[in-house]
C-alpha cells in the first residue's frame, strides 16, 4: 500500500517555490544550482528551467501526434498564437524545434498542447510522433511571437490556416470560445486531404456552440494557395470591412491571402500573418573568400559553402538553434566584425557588434563571431 503525504496548502507551496528560486540557494548549492538537484528527483521538477511532462498522446491523423503537457512552475503561460521552442531528448542529444500551442491561453499555466506533424527527412518530428509517450519530459522556452489577437477582441474575425498552421489559429479559436466571445468568426482551413485535417471534429463542435462559420478546402497537393482568392474569400466572409484576419500557413498561402485581402480593400494593419515553412534559402554563387573566426572558442576556419550555422557546426562547434529557418531566433549570435549577407532579405551588413541569425546568414568576407 502506498501512503500519500498530505498536500501542502497553496500558500506554503508558493513560499517554497520562492525560496528555491532564491539566488542564495543557488549559491549555496554550488556551481550546478538548485535545478540540477531537483531534476534528479523528477526531471520536470525545476524552478528556473521551464519543462513539462507529457500526460497524454493523441493521434489525430496518420502523420501527427498531439501531446498534452503538464508544465512546471517555471512555465509563464502564453498568449494565443505565440510559439515556443520545445526540446526533445533524442539519442542522448537535445533537439529543439518550434511549435505553436494549440490550447486556450486561459489554460496556459496548467496545461499545454502541442501538435507535431512529421516532415519527410526530418530529424525530430518522425521520432516524436513515433516514440513520445506519457512521462516524457519536454524542455520549453518562454513564449515568443507577435502573431496574437488584439487585446480588444474584434467583432469580426477571419481565421485562415494551412496544414499544421492550424495550431496557433486553433489556440485563438479556443481562447475566444473560453471568453464567451459573441463576435462573428469565419474559419477557413486548407489541407492536402480530408485525412490531414487536424482538429476537424472539434472545429465542427465549436461551430455548433458559437458564431463560427467554417469551411475546409483540399489543396490537391502541398500548395495551400491553390483555391485562396478574392472571390472565394468574399463569398465566405461577405468582405473584410471592419474585420481582422489571422493567417498561418506556407509562404504561398500567405501571399495569396494578402493579395485577396488587398483586392477586397481590407485594412492591411488588420491582417496578421505567420508562416511555419522555411523560406527559400538557397546559397547561390561562389562562397566568399576569407576566414571565419570564432572568438570565444579561439578557433578559425576558411570560409566554405553554407550558412554560418552550418559552417560553425562543420568547424566542430555546437551553437544553439531551433527552426533553422529564421523564425525562432534561437541561433542569434553577436557578430563582432566582418560582413554577412542575409539570405531572406539579400542585404549585406558590415556593422560591428550586431546580432545576426546564423541560420539565415552567409559570410560576405572575413567574419568574427562570438562563439
Amino acid at each position: 500500500m502506498t501512503v500519500l503525504a498530505p498536500a501542502l496548502p497553496a500558500s506554503r507551496r508558493g513560499i517554497g517555490t520562492r525560496l528555491l528560486r532564491s539566488p542564495l540557494v543557488d549559491l549555496l548549492l554550488g556551481p550546478h544550482g538548485v535545478d540540477r538537484y531537483l531534476e534528479l528527483i523528477r526531471p520536470a521538477l525545476t524552478v528556473h528551467d521551464a519543462r513539462a511532462e507529457v500526460t497524454a498522446v493523441r493521434r489525430q491523423t496518420a502523420r501527427s501526434a498531439t501531446l498534452t503537457l503538464r508544465p512546471n512552475a517555471a512555465w509563464p503561460g502564453f498568449r494565443a498564437g505565440q510559439f515556443v521552442r520545445a526540446g526533445f531528448e533524442i539519442d542522448g542529444v537535445r533537439r529543439t524545434r518550434t511549435y505553436s500551442p494549440a490550447g486556450s491561453e486561459h489554460a496556459g499555466h496548467a496545461e499545454l498542447e502541442l501538435t507535431v506533424t512529421t516532415h519527410p527527412g526530418g530529424a525530430v518530428s518522425p521520432r516524436v510522433v513515433e516514440a513520445c509517450r506519457p512521462g516524457s519530459v519536454v524542455h520549453l522556452s518562454a513564449p515568443l511571437g507577435e502573431f496574437v489577437l488584439p487585446p480588444r477582441r474584434p467583432e469580426r474575425l477571419v481565421l485562415i490556416s494551412g496544414g499544421s498552421g492550424i495550431t496557433p489559429v486553433m489556440s485563438m479559436l479556443r481562447t475566444l470560445v473560453d471568453e464567451g466571445h459573441e463576435g462573428e468568426i469565419v474559419f477557413l482551413h486548407y489541407a492536402r486531404t480530408p485525412g490531414d485535417w487536424l482538429y476537424e471534429r472539434e472545429v465542427r463542435e465549436l461551430a455548433r456552440r458559437a458564431r463560427i462559420t467554417f469551411a475546409y478546402r483540399a489543396t490537391r497537393g502541398p500548395d495551400a494557395s491553390s483555391h485562396l482568392d478574392a472571390d472565394g474569400l468574399h463569398a465566405l466572409t461577405g468582405g473584410p470591412q471592419n474585420a481582422h484576419a489571422a493567417v498561418c500557413g506556407p509562404p504561398a498561402m500567405l501571399a495569396a491571402a494578402r493579395d485577396a485581402w488587398a483586392q477586397l480593400a481590407g485594412d492591411p494593419d488588420r491582417l496578421l500573418s505567420e508562416t511555419f515553412t522555411a523560406p527559400s534559402l538557397a546559397v547561390s554563387g561562389a562562397a566568399a573568400e576569407g576566414t571565419l573566426r570564432f572568438v570565444r572558442s579561439d578557433r578559425s576556419a576558411a570560409i566554405a559553402g553554407g550558412t554560418l550555422l552550418e559552417q560553425a557546426e562543420a568547424a566542430g562547434l555546437d551553437p544553439a538553434f531551433g527552426c533553422r529557418m529564421g523564425i525562432c531566433r534561437t541561433c542569434t549570435c553577436r557578430k563582432s566584425a566582418g560582413a554577412v549577407r542575409n539570405l531572406v532579405t539579400g542585404e549585406i551588413s558590415a556593422e560591428e557588434d550586431e546580432d545576426i541569425q546564423l541560420c539565415v546568414s552567409v559570410p560576405a568576407g572575413d567574419v568574427a563571431l562570438e562563439l
